[in-house]
């Protein structure tokens, strides 16, 4: 072969290979990529973040991390809260440490609600080391959020993202101040979302994004970003045994957070939709209890007076719950269409709605299932 021919052939090989990785990898697809990490690899199928660096085909997960935390790392704050803790004889304050997001430029904070109840007085710490006496400016112990404000402006506030958007697999860094170590960050994925938790103050939390980023006492009210420095959850609380972390952390949405926000900056409260009831679990075993055709749903015990519920129709139990006079008042089986198996589930569909909406109730009532019409009323604030 003369070295003209040899040339010709070496080029023909050298574009045939190129023709055949296009048609396996064509550049205008979706290709699945590989983050690295020392633990091992996790495949993502669909990777559309801009902001990441793509080394022979793998995201740099460093890079990545390091990117979000230099973004994002200035519209992180310390809070220091002092609690007096009084009883038989007046203990001296007691200091606990937080997290926080700068919401808006002109001073207004978010945080978690267990972060500042019973605070006699609460600092923020911004990035810069500037400190600065904080105001509650109103608090949900619902959704553990918090609102707090502090004269300073032009602050950075942070990239929210749509935690609606949130898939488990997807990257989540944390930024807070675990054990008051300030400025901290670490990252994971997220391992669930749509988590129901209960928290200390009684209430059951729902829609919540689960982590095994490593979240700890100090980082509750910071952020849970995503692969593009977007705040997609505010941490609330970890499942340990031990008080530390073991793999399992939990987020308030940001969807929710930002409400509930909201709310509180222009009204002082957050608004939300209202039944008017108060009710219990039906189970299979108090449905056979009571004699009922239904085995799943939510007893309705009360009715309060001049509510939605009462004007449209629903009626209470009577007597006293396993006694002979007790008489099964509704059951409610769906909230506006959306099937509901005990309590919990009226409470998630009704809050889910507006006030002054008219939604559909179904109910079994006497051995038959009937529809009524309800224009949902706000709650009040003593509930």
């Amino acid at each position: 072969m003369d070295r003209r021919s040899y040339i010709a052939c070496i080029a023909s090989g050298v574009i045939g290979a190129l023709l055949m990785y296009m048609l396996i990898y064509p550049p205008w697809a979706t290709q699945s990529r590989t983050i690295v990490t020392g633990e091992g690899t996790l495949n993502l199928q669909g990777v559309k973040s801009v902001e990441v660096v793509v080394l022979n085909g793998s995201i740099d997960v460093e890079e990545v991390v390091r990117r979000v935390y230099q973004d994002a790392v200035e519209s992180v704050v310390r809070v220091e809260v002092e609690r007096n803790i009084t009883g038989e004889e007046e203990h001296p304050a007691v200091e606990a440490t937080g997290s926080g997001i700068v919401y808006r430029s002109d001073g207004y904070i978010l945080t978690a609600d267990h972060v500042v109840v019973n605070a006699s007085s609460i600092v923020v710490v911004l990035h810069d080391g500037s400190s600065y006496a904080a105001e509650l400016v109103g608090r949900d112990p619902m959704t553990d959020i918090a609102v707090l404000r502090i004269r300073a402006n032009n602050l950075k506030p942070a990239l929210l993202g749509n935690s609606s958007q949130v898939e488990p697999g997807s990257i989540a860094i944390a930024i807070g101040n675990p054990y008051g170590l300030a400025n901290s960050v670490s990252y994971g994925i997220v391992s669930g979302v749509n988590r129901s938790i209960e928290i200390g103050t009684g209430y059951r939390m729902h829609d919540i994004i689960q982590t095994d980023t490593a979240i700890n006492p100090g980082n509750s009210g910071g952020p849970l970003l995503n692969s593009k420095g977007e705040v997609i959850g505010v941490n609330t609380a970890i499942f340990s045994t031990s008080t530390g972390f073991q793999g399992i952390g939990f987020a308030i949405p940001i969807n929710t957070a930002r409400y509930v926000a909201d709310s509180i900056i222009k009204h002082g409260k957050v608004l939300r939709a209202w039944l008017g009831i108060t009710g219990i679990d039906l189970t299979p075993a108090l449905a056979r209890a009571l004699n009922l055709s239904v085995s799943r749903g939510a007893l309705v015990m009360s009715v309060a007076p001049e509510s939605p519920a009462e004007e449209a129709g629903v009626l209470p139990s009577r007597g006293v719950l396993g006694s002979a006079n007790f008489t099964p008042g509704d059951v409610i089986l769906e909230v506006g269409g959306r099937k509901v198996e005990n309590m919990d589930d009226v409470v998630q569909a009704v809050t889910s709605h507006r006030i002054g909406e008219t939604i559909e109730l179904k109910l079994y009532r006497n051995g038959r299932v009937l529809s009524l019409r309800v224009t949902l009323g706000e709650r009040p604030a003593n509930l």
